[in-house]
């Protein structure tokens, strides 16, 4: 399969997009990879009051939970770059057919055909 440019300009474009929107929620463990949200300033006052520390804490958790989407959506596109490095990007990885190029202009990082959605 030849890979046509844009993709592969999608997929750039959309992991930048995203590292700097995980940047704004926490920082990447250079050890594991994993992206792992960080407290607010004012979380670490010390002079805070239960409630402070109350919608500390749930800014804390809201910043988790919308980092771990983010964080499978970055590994699937650095997967699909690596494919593209390695000559095997748009193979189905369970039947290895051709992924339907439809399939790869909705989500460039796809890694199935549609027979196995």
């Amino acid at each position: 399969m030849t890979i046509n440019i844009k993709i592969k300009e999608k997929l750039e474009m959309e992991k930048s997009v995203l590292l700097e929107e995980m940047k704004g929620l926490g920082l990447e463990n250079k050890q594991t990879g994993i992206w792992e949200a960080t407290p607010s300033m004012e979380e670490t006052a010390k002079e805070a009051d239960d409630n402070d520390m109350g919608d500390h804490d749930e800014d804390f958790l809201e910043k988790a939970a919308t980092l771990r989407p983010l964080g499978i959506r970055l590994d699937e596109i650095n997967n699909a770059l690596k494919k593209i490095e390695d000559n095997t990007y748009g193979k189905c990885e369970i039947c290895g057919d051709d992924i339907e190029e439809d399939r790869l202009e909705a989500n460039p990082a796809a890694k199935t055909c549609k027979k196995h959605l």
